[in-house]
């Protein structure tokens, strides 16, 4: 499409939550790295009864009161408000006159961003195609939308609402947002595996014993009790984060970095997924809750809702058969941290441990910590000063110096910077969200079989149930914490249990 010299965006659901913690400081944050001109303007919309000045007011607060004043009055200038009821055809009549009056000409470009609860996508979408706001063609400039996540709550939904929501957009209107891939170092998976060719031909299942991928919270529901008693941690983090940094880990090398390759790619690795059958259920899944979870407030005293699951998951393709990948994620866990862990295979033979008479049976591992502190951390062995032929492991790191961490970009101006692109490569595609609620629908459904594992309780600040920790001895592993900390419990003396035989 042409793109026209003036951009429009506009953010339904601008009073909420979203728009002042994340959308407006990221765009505010845009505006001072010069990376949005004086041709992009913001209309928030919302039920409340705001002027563009009340609006404007109100975000104030959340752009930070230390930021120079000269440089907010410049953004604000920008920033405008409508209110209006979406579910009121007048209310869109009303919005399109101050798109035009913001605009100052008929051809602009315009980007919606649906800030909203999930169940109103399809209603708002509805509104906005009947009103003729999607209509693309060369004499305007584009035309797209931005989903936020949820998006629908098992297969079945997903595909209804990408029904509802296709009738009035085509795929490449579409921009269906999830944060983690937003993330500096979850970007950096890439080029890691792509950039740097002597990790690529190691990087299947002749050379990569098992993945671990780990996603945990200190925190617990807090304010999201209402939502979250009804999803739980399998819909509300597996289904996007953990499967899409599963998706970074074991595609293929795409053809180009752009869009359609990269999410062509993804979508290969979800289509190989093994399902998990009702009867292996126990076999492959745990699901725990944090006790004192039914006690907090707005979740209901009998809640059978998992706060804790781990997965072992196969991919079925020529790169990865035979190759388990761990996931784990829970709240209220001993701490916050995303991490990514390659365990190496051990050579065929020890040969210096069995010199020296160590039982220790070190390993390479390759370590991606997404968060808090961002890095890399590959372990290899090296021999002892001055001791003979022992061994001892060590590490080569990148870790983001404080200073450029705390310059790091927040996931939401990348994101909101590649929407305004036209860049889709971060966002996820509609048949990768009905991919992975396919694979998410087959865990829930043996979930509810007679043998299906029974809902187990951890402590408040551990790192979950002692059954995670039996779904990887069972196969001689272990889950391995704190990558870019110091190891100290797991460099002590593993060793492989009979199940590995």
């Amino acid at each position: 499409m042409k793109e026209a010299q003036h951009t429009v965006l506009v953010i339904f659901g601008a009073s909420g939550d979203l728009t002042s913690r994340k959308l407006i400081p990221a765009l505010f944050a845009l505006h001072r790295k010069k990376r949005l001109t004086d041709a992009i303007s913001i209309i928030g919309v919302s039920r409340k009864q705001y002027s563009d000045d009340d609006f404007r007011s109100h975000l104030r607060t959340a752009a930070g009161e230390a930021e120079g004043a000269s440089e907010w009055e410049a953004f604000a200038r920008n920033v405008f408000y409508q209110p209006g009821d979406i579910g009121n055809d007048s209310g869109f009549k009303a919005l399109s006159e101050k798109i035009c009056a913001v605009a100052g000409t008929d051809v602009f470009n315009c980007l919606f961003y649906l800030a909203l609860a999930p169940e109103l996508y399809a209603a708002t979408i509805e509104h906005l195609g009947r009103a003729g706001f999607f209509t693309e063609s060369e004499e305007n400039g584009y035309r797209r939308v931005i989903i936020e996540k949820p998006f629908g709550r098992d297969f079945e939904s997903c595909t209804v609402l990408n029904k509802d929501i296709q009738r009035y957009l085509a795929e490449h209107q579409i921009y269906h947002i999830d944060h983690y891939l937003g993330k500096e170092t979850v970007q950096n998976v890439l080029i890691f595996r792509f950039g740097n060719a002597i990790f690529e031909p190691l990087w299947n299942r002749n050379y990569i014993d098992h993945v671990q991928i780990t996603v945990a919270e200190s925190v617990g529901v807090e304010h999201r009790a209402g939502y979250y008693d009804t999803s739980g941690v399998l819909r509300d983090m597996f289904q996007n984060h953990l499967l899409q940094l599963l998706t970074l880990v074991a595609m293929e090398p795409p053809a180009l970095i752009e869009a359609d390759s990269l999410r062509n790619e993804k979508v290969k690795v979800l289509r190989t997924l093994r399902e998990i059958a009702p009867e292996h259920s126990a076999r492959h899944t745990v699901r725990a809750q944090y006790e004192g979870y039914r006690s907090e407030p707005g979740v209901a005293p009998d809640s059978t809702t998992e706060t804790y699951a781990a997965l072992r998951i196969y991919i079925d393709n020529w790169r990865w058969q035979g190759v388990p990948f761990y996931l784990r994620s829970g709240k209220m866990l001993s701490e916050k941290a995303t991490e990514i862990i390659i365990q190496f295979r051990r050579p065929p033979t020890q040969i210096f441990d069995t010199q020296t008479g160590s039982t220790e049976l070190f390993t390479n591992r390759l370590s991606i910590c997404i968060q808090p502190d961002e890095g890399i951390h590959l372990r290899f062995i090296t021999k002892d000063p001055d001791g003979g032929m022992k061994t001892h492991p060590v590490a080569m790191a990148f870790q983001s110096p404080q200073a450029v961490a705390a310059e790091s970009p927040d996931a939401y101006e990348r994101l909101l910077l590649d929407a305004l692109n036209g860049d889709a490569s971060l966002f996820t595609r509609s048949d990768e969200i009905e991919l992975a609620w396919k694979f998410i629908d087959s865990i829930r459904a043996g979930w509810m079989e007679d043998h299906a594992p029974g809902l187990t309780t951890y402590a408040r600040g551990s790192w979950g149930p002692s059954e995670a920790d039996d779904l990887l001895a069972c196969e001689g592993h272990w889950w391995i914490l704190g990558c870019m900390r110091q190891e100290t419990n797991d460099l002590q003396t593993k060793e492989y249990t009979a199940g590995r035989e």
